[in-house]
């Protein structure tokens, strides 16, 4: 629709969003879901709805709900020329408000938004573009926990290095890593799910009272209820809900901002959680490494022989991104009066970056789980790089209760320099320093006869100390669904 204004403004070229800078999300279903005709659609659902709505409970006839509606089409408005003209009010809604009520029969056009006000539409219109934003990211999410059920399955028993402030420490299995990463994805699920299903209609007319529409039912003869649950404006918001199919609020919520904070901090989370697993990935997939790699990696524009870990980059900077625009929308609780000025505008455009950052990062991770290549055999390689250092930790209980706890610390403290300096491997150097002891052990025997050549060979055998890994990934894997109340 031409701007009233005559303002040239239909050409949205300068305005687009076409995601070039923006390759996390650039294509995906959150960016469908989060584009300005997105918005535009969602901010006239709400509107049509309204009328519906209102038409159900006797305060709109039903040719005007049926008006409205078939003109609530995003394809007939001009995003650009909205934009543009909400400068002056402050938001989207007053302009739309104009060009819907000019685009329906004249009969219809007093009931288009009829006692609502501007904040009621562009709060459903943000619930509405949150739902349907986070509809195909929990498929994704379920996407990427099925790939690492998998991944963790088939590895259960894979031995690798576990690694701690970046370097080695006592063996782990693969299985439990991605048993870890599935776990974080299945929490992050529980949370989106749950927000998704408490996203609320925004009703609240004026100053939050539904002041409005108990006016024109008034006006229009429309006899009075009792109070309570009989009251027209409680009645509207519940039918208003069941119209949009989002939840029916106790409260509107002008400035008590719960859901978008709610939203905000499950997106933040989830973002985080898929982080976790990029940042994984990518320590394990670099070329001194190798025991992870992408299935489909990226290429480089100055090196043809590079195979980059592109998609656990994207997740990365999403996991660094969305915390802080969650941090704007906590920011936005602190909000004055029945409405505030400024911290619901401030809203928008963080909450539209965090869905799409976010849903572009989980089908990041569907794909990145989907064709991750395990390296097994370099795992099984790394765990010979410290020469058995890696299992000092189980020859410390085995001759704490023989030596005593600190000599048997002691002994390994000198065993594993000795290894270091000489390069040797910790079996040959505690050995040695066994031989080299003559202080008898309490009951008479030699420390050299402590651990016989076989022993001690079986004691520093890394594959040999997983510990619980392979029953604690089993465990994990019990976890068959992704709400709150599963076993852990």
């Amino acid at each position: 629709m031409t701007s009233p204004s005559g303002d040239d403004s239909g050409d949205n070229a300068s305005g687009d969003d076409m995601g070039l800078l923006a390759p996390v999300s650039a294509g995906s279903d959150a960016e469908a879901a989060t584009g300005d005709r997105a918005f535009l659609q969602a901010m006239l659902d709400a509107e049509a709805a309204l009328t519906r709505a209102q038409a159900t409970v006797g305060l709109a006839p039903v040719s005007a709900a049926r008006a409205v509606t078939a003109a609530a089409q995003a394809e007939q408005f001009d995003p650009r020329s909205l934009a543009l003209r909400a400068r002056s009010g402050g938001n989207p809604v007053i302009p739309l408000v104009a060009d819907l009520a000019a685009a329906v029969p004249e009969a219809a056009a007093p009931y288009v938004h009829r006692g609502a006000t501007s904040q009621d539409i562009m709060d459903t219109a943000m619930m509405l573009v949150a739902s349907r934003t986070l509809t195909p990211l929990l498929d994704d999410l379920v996407h990427a926990a099925d790939s690492l059920a998998d991944l963790a399955a088939e590895h259960r028993a894979t031995p690798m290095p576990g690694r701690t402030l970046t370097q080695h420490a006592v063996p782990t299995t693969f299985g439990l890593k991605a048993a870890g990463w599935r776990s974080l994805v299945l929490d992050a699920h529980a949370r989106i799910s749950a927000v998704r299903d408490s996203l609320p209609v925004q009703l609240g007319g004026a100053a939050g009272t539904l002041a409005g529409f108990h006016a024109y039912a008034e006006a229009d003869g429309v006899p009075r209820s009792d109070p309570g649950q009989h009251d027209p404006g409680i009645r509207l918001l519940a039918t208003y809900a069941h119209e949009l199919g989002l939840a029916e609020p106790r409260l509107p919520w002008h400035v008590l901002r719960t859901p978008v904070a709610d939203l905000g901090a499950a997106l933040a989370f989830t973002a985080g959680a898929l982080g976790k697993l990029a940042a994984d990935v990518l320590v394990l997939a670099r070329t001194e490494i190798g025991e992870l790699a992408e299935g489909a990696g990226g290429g480089s524009s100055a090196m043809p022989h590079k195979s980059n870990p592109v998609r656990a980059t994207m997740i990365a900077a999403t996991a660094r991104q969305v915390p802080a625009l969650a941090g704007i929308l906590f920011g936005s609780m602190a909000a004055e009066d029945e409405r505030p000025a400024g911290a619901w505008h401030a809203e928008w455009q963080p909450l539209r970056d965090a869905l799409r950052l976010t849903g572009g990062a989980a089908r990041n991770a569907a794909d990145l789980t989907a064709g991750l290549k395990v390296n097994s055999h370099l795992m099984w390689s790394h765990l010979g790089l410290t020469d058995g250092l890696l299992v000092s930790e189980r020859l410390n209980a085995v001759l704490a209760p023989l030596l005593g706890r600190d000599r048997a610390r002691s002994l390994l403290v000198g065993a594993s320099r000795r290894a270091a300096e000489l390069g040797i491997p910790l079996e040959e150097a505690l050995r040695e320093l066994l031989d080299e002891s003559d202080e008898p052990l309490p009951d008479g025997r030699s420390p050299k006869d402590l651990l016989p050549p076989a022993r001690l060979r079986a004691l520093t055998d890394p594959t040999a100390y997983l510990g619980s890994a392979v029953a604690l990934t089993d465990r994990a894997l019990r976890r068959t669904t992704a709400h709150k109340d599963d076993p852990r």
